[in-house]
C-alpha cells in the first residue's frame, strides 16, 4: 500500500512540549512500513500505540484528525480491502500503528482468517505494544467482534482506549447516555481501559485523546523490558 501524501492543511491540536514525552510528537506522524505477515515485523523499539475497529467505524479519520492530516492513514471507500499493519513513526520517538479493519461482511473468509492471526499474534506477542486504540462507533458500539478484541487484550493484560467516533450524529444527552453505558460495561470487559467520546468532523476528544495515549507511551517506556 503506499502512503498517500500528507496536505500542508492540518488541525490545531494542542501544543506539544518538545523534549518532553508527556506530549506525543502526533503532529510529525511519518510512514514508515507496511506487514503483511507477523514474520515481517520490525525489531521491537518505542513504544507503539496501536488503533484497531470495524471497517466503517471511522479508525482512519481518527488517525487522521490526531495527527492533522488528511489522508496519512488511507480512507478506503471499500471496507475490508486493506489488510496490512501500517506502522507512522513519531518523530522516533513511540510509533502509530494501524491495525487492518474487521467485521467487514463482504470480505472472505481466508481474509477474516488472516485478520485473526495477524492482529491476533500481534496483540498476543508484541514486546513493544503499549496499548490499544479501539474505535467504535458511537451509535452502535460494543459489537461483538468488538468484545471479542477486547477479550483478546484483557488475556493479553494490554491497556485498551475506547474511542466512540461519530459522537456528532448524537446529541448531547446520548452521547453522555453512551459514554456511561460503555463505561459501566467495560469494568467487566476490559478493567484496564478508558473511553471517551470523539468526533473527527466536529474536531471534538482530540486533547483527550492525545493526552491519554501520550500517557500510556509513556507508561511502556518507562517500565522494565
Amino acid at each position: 500500500m503506499r502512503p498517500a501524501k500528507p496536505r500542508d492543511k492540518r488541525i490545531d491540536k494542542p501544543r506539544e512540549k518538545v523534549g518532553d514525552f508527556t506530549a506525543l510528537a502526533l503532529s510529525k506522524a511519518a510512514y514508515t512500513l507496511s506487514v503483511h505477515d507477523p514474520r515481517e515485523l520490525p525489531a521491537p523499539g518505542a513504544a507503539e500505540i496501536a488503533f484497531a475497529g470495524r471497517s466503517n467505524a471511522g479508525k482512519s479519520s481518527a488517525i487522521n484528525t490526531l495527527t492533522g492530516r488528511r489522508r496519512l492513514a488511507y480512507v478506503s471507500k471499500a471496507p475490508g480491502r486493506t489488510q496490512l499493519i501500517n506502522f507512522f513513526s513519531l518523530d522516533g520517538r513511540a510509533f502509530l500503528v494501524d491495525l487492518p479493519g474487521y467485521g467487514y461482511a463482504g470480505v472472505p473468509a481466508e481474509v477474516r482468517d488472516h485478520w485473526e492471526t495477524l492482529v491476533g499474534d500481534y496483540i498476543a506477542n508484541r514486546e513493544s505494544l503499549a496499548a490499544v486504540v479501539v474505535v467504535m462507533d458511537a451509535r452502535h458500539p460494543l459489537m461483538p467482534l468488538d468484545r471479542q478484541l477486547l477479550s483478546w487484550l484483557r488475556a493479553a493484560g494490554r491497556p485498551a482506549h475506547i474511542l466512540l467516533t461519530k459522537a456528532d450524529k448524537l446529541s448531547k444527552q446520548a452521547g453522555r447516555v453512551t459514554l456511561d453505558r460503555v463505561r459501566r460495561e467495560l469494568i467487566q470487559l476490559a478493567p484496564r481501559s478508558t473511553v471517551q467520546l470523539f468526533s473527527s468532523l466536529k474536531g471534538e476528544g482530540i486533547a483527550e485523546a492525545a493526552g491519554t495515549l501520550s500517557r500510556l507511551a509513556a507508561a511502556k517506556n518507562k517500565s522494565p523490558g
